[in-house]
């Protein structure tokens, strides 16, 4: 486990900034999970739902606060046009994608738009959660203060190099795109600086599940003892 924790001064029962009256000591504590592009995050809270612990996914929430019917995929469709929908009333990602990643304001627009609906979507999932402690998985936890929701961040933890290999492995994206993702997301030794813990997903997948376990068993005594500081 020690290897995986980086020690801080800091009490793992502390409030979010959901406040007392929005996160009743009766809901379970909140841990952030983050990593970059290929760091094979998703697998880890994978890992943790094996332990029947709920997983709550920004990535579906952003996802969903933009399905057809909702007001912001009218919005978006007002803003950028047709060019951005799908014959189906669905959004096209991969044309908006293309729009925002070479235009700042329009990103910015789009993040305005779309970031409190997101928020607003998790904070209720969150609420909703049935176990001792849940997983909020966010690729972008700390760049959109997704983090105040929580009471400790787990980062999964690789390698630049391996992250480009990984991803290009799963998605087909040439390097040069995926260094743009990169390049776009925080830096990774300012994550490193920031997680409560860190998990070094560069080793052997055949010892993750054992590594999670310690994680997982270092949560539960957390939630069974708050009044206890990491040291």
């Amino acid at each position: 486990m020690a290897a995986d924790q980086k020690q801080i001064d800091q009490s793992f029962s502390q409030k979010s900034s959901l406040g007392a009256s929005q996160h009743p000591t009766s809901e379970p504590i909140i841990v952030g999970l983050t990593g970059g592009i290929g760091s094979g995050k998703s697998t880890v809270a994978a890992a943790f739902r094996q332990l029947g612990i709920v997983s709550v996914d920004a990535d579906q929430a952003a996802r969903a606060v933009v399905e057809p019917g909702m007001p912001a995929l009218t919005a978006i469709a007002e803003h950028f046009g047709e060019a951005v929908m799908l014959p189906d009333g669905g959004l096209n990602r991969a044309a908006l994608r293309e729009i925002i990643f070479s235009n700042p304001a329009e990103k910015q627009w789009l993040e305005s738009l779309l970031h409190p609906l997101i928020r607003e979507w998790i904070v209720a999932q969150l609420q909703a959660a049935k176990s001792p402690y849940v997983i909020l998985e966010s690729p972008l936890l700390f760049e959109t203060d997704q983090h105040l929701l929580t009471q400790a961040t787990l980062l999964v933890d690789v390698p630049v190099p391996l992250q480009i290999t990984r991803a290009a492995a799963r998605d087909g994206q040439s390097t040069a795109q995926i260094e743009s993702i990169i390049a776009a997301q925080m830096p990774r030794e300012e994550k490193r600086s920031r997680a409560t813990y860190i998990l070094d997903n560069s080793l052997p997948l055949a010892t993750l599940d054992a590594r999670v376990l310690a994680l997982h068993n270092e949560f539960m005594r957390r939630v069974n003892r708050p009044q206890e500081s990491i040291r």
